[in-house]
C-alpha cells in the first residue's frame, strides 16, 4: 500500500482558486427599470428538464436586493476578450454598463450583446447559503455566439480554446 500524497495544507479559498470556472456576468433590471449586474464564477447548470441554472451572489452584494426581488435574469457567459467586463461588474461604485451595447430581454433585463453565451431566465427561487444567496432561474431562452470562453484560475483569468466548427454545427443542430 502507498502512502497518500503529500500536499500543502492551504485555506479553503486557496485550495477552491485551484478550481477553474467560467466567468459570467448576471443582469436583472430593479422596479423603475435600472440595469444592475455583477461578474460570477459560481454559476452551474442544475437541471435538464426542466432546463434551470443556479448562480451564486455575495450577501454583501450591492445588488442583492434588486435580485432578490426581480422576476428575471440573464446569465452571459463571457469571451476571452471581455476580462475589463467582468472586472467592471465585479467592481462597486462604477457605471457596469458606460459604452457596453445591450439589448432588452425577458422582462425587459439588459442583454449584454458581445458575450459568449446569453441564459434568460425566470428567477425561480432563491435560497440563503452562508454568505451567499443561490440564484435558480428557470431557463426560458439561450442564444450562442463565437468566441472561446473566458476562464478564471489561480486568481487569474485565462483563455480556452473555441469551439470546433464540427460541434458548433452539431450544437446547431440540436436546437
Amino acid at each position: 500500500m502507498t502512502a497518500p500524497p503529500r500536499g500543502e495544507l492551504v485555506s479553503y479559498r486557496a485550495a477552491l482558486a485551484r478550481w477553474p470556472s467560467g466567468v459570467a456576468v448576471v443582469t436583472a433590471r430593479d422596479g423603475g427599470g435600472r440595469p444592475y449586474g455583477f461578474t460570477a464564477t459560481a454559476f452551474s447548470s442544475l437541471s435538464a428538464e426542466p432546463p434551470m441554472v443556479l448562480v451564486c451572489l455575495g450577501r454583501e452584494a450591492d445588488c442583492r436586493p434588486v435580485f432578490e426581488a426581480a422576476e428575471a435574469m440573464a446569465v452571459h457567459l463571457l469571451r476571452d476578450d471581455q476580462v475589463a467586463v467582468a472586472g467592471r461588474f465585479a467592481t462597486k461604485n462604477v457605471d457596469k454598463y458606460e459604452g457596453l451595447h445591450t439589448s432588452s430581454g425577458l422582462a425587459g433585463v439588459p442583454l449584454l450583446t458581445e458575450a459568449l453565451a446569453t441564459i434568460e431566465c425566470v428567477l425561480e427561487r432563491r435560497i440563503d447559503a452562508g454568505d451567499h444567496i443561490i440564484l435558480v432561474g428557470r431557463v426560458e431562452r439561450c442564444t450562442a455566439f463565437g468566441g472561446r470562453p473566458l476562464v478564471y484560475f489561480s486568481r487569474t483569468f485565462h483563455s480556452l480554446p473555441a469551439d470546433s466548427p464540427a460541434r458548433e454545427a452539431d450544437s446547431h443542430a440540436q436546437h
